[in-house]
């Protein structure tokens, strides 16, 4: 479906009042929460939150998964409560919506990476991409096929190839060396905070940023691992171990208060897996994020709780349509497509 025909569906669903009514049902239904699931920031962002702002109960993470898990009480405000999540901590979560959130006073929780918040390095998910696109390359040859830059498919298909690679090693070891072998290859350093890179919205926070937006109580902050790994490729059960609870060390020994949420990387069931699910528990953590689509009720395992996805590309009126469930499916699966380039 074109862009401009869900637009017009949209628009005339919420004009029309029902996306009001498809919200008012919802509720009827029992209690729910929805958690958005967002990277990056800038796009349609601030319509989006004003519109979220007015037509839901937008809450902090933790505020709204205790209350969501507690005996049910009145609320004076009967909206839908929502909750907002960022993934990964990309600069642009600074420079961009922060300043929006502090406008609107809508609170965020962001899951931040403290190794590349220590390194300041490119997020490996993005590095299949810039290779491909800054190598001045003519062939490069991988797991016995040649790729010719020269054409735009074949440089398609060798960000894929690379980014399997990448995507699905057994240690973070592994990783890195391959990433370290991709870049002498091809003849490219990726970008990095300590690299003059420092306004590329594509890199990751700073300690001094972080604390900042600690600072206004607008921000929480949650795990997202030490390194991001694909958890359920990592062979070595300790690795998964340290991975989950020294994110959580290093989290609250840098900021001020305790770390009790957790997003898996990637965050679908196959991406899980069952070792660092276990491992998630064992640490203490009381709840974790998932990237399946769903909302929440009081009978949603606390460790596998669904996100919706957010999309800045996306007009507020589809937005609105696609979370009252006027509009659906399309959408997914235009994310689905996306996804493969953000970390998750």
């Amino acid at each position: 479906m074109r862009e401009w025909i869900r637009l017009l569906i949209a628009g005339g669903c919420y004009y029309c009042g029902l996306i009001r009514l498809a919200l008012w049902l919802k509720q009827c239904r029992g209690r729910r929460l929805i958690i958005l699931n967002y990277h990056r920031a800038g796009g349609n962002l601030s319509a989006q939150l004003r519109y979220l702002r007015r037509h839901y109960r937008i809450m902090r993470l933790e505020d709204a998964l205790s209350e969501l898990h507690a005996p049910s009480r009145k609320q004076r405000d009967r909206r839908m409560p929502l909750a907002v999540t960022f993934d990964d901590g990309y600069l642009d979560n600074y420079t961009c919506a922060f300043p929006l959130i502090r406008e609107l006073q809508i609170p965020i929780t962001i899951f931040v990476i403290p190794g590349f918040v220590e390194s300041g390095r490119y997020f490996w998910w993005l590095a299949a991409s810039y290779l491909a696109q800054h190598t001045l390359a003519e062939k490069i040859t991988i797991d016995g096929r040649t790729y010719h830059l020269a054409q735009a498919t074949e440089r398609g298909e060798l960000v894929r190839a690379i980014d399997a690679r990448l995507r699905y090693t057994q240690a973070v070891t592994e990783r890195e060396t391959l990433l370290a072998q991709f870049q002498s290859e091809l003849a490219v350093i990726l970008p990095g905070r300590s690299k003059g890179g420092i306004d590329d919205p594509s890199l990751p926070l700073t300690w001094a940023e972080i604390a900042e937006m600690e600072r206004s109580g607008l921000v929480s902050f949650g795990a997202h691992t030490m390194h991001h790994p694909v958890l359920a490729c990592i062979t070595d059960v300790t690795e998964v171990k340290h991975e989950i609870e020294d994110c959580r060390r290093v989290l609250e020994a840098r900021l001020s208060q305790p770390v009790r949420t957790f997003a898996y990387p990637i965050g679908k069931p196959e991406h899980i897996g069952s070792a660092s699910l276990e491992a998630v528990k064992a640490a203490g953590y009381a709840w974790a994020v998932t990237t399946i689509e769903a909302s929440n009720s009081p009978a949603t395992d606390p460790y596998l709780l669904g996100r919706l996805p957010g999309d800045i590309t996306q007009h507020w009126l589809v937005m609105a349509a696609e979370l009252a469930g006027v509009l659906g499916i399309v959408s997914r699966l235009k994310k689905l497509r996306a996804r493969v380039h953000c970390g998750g």
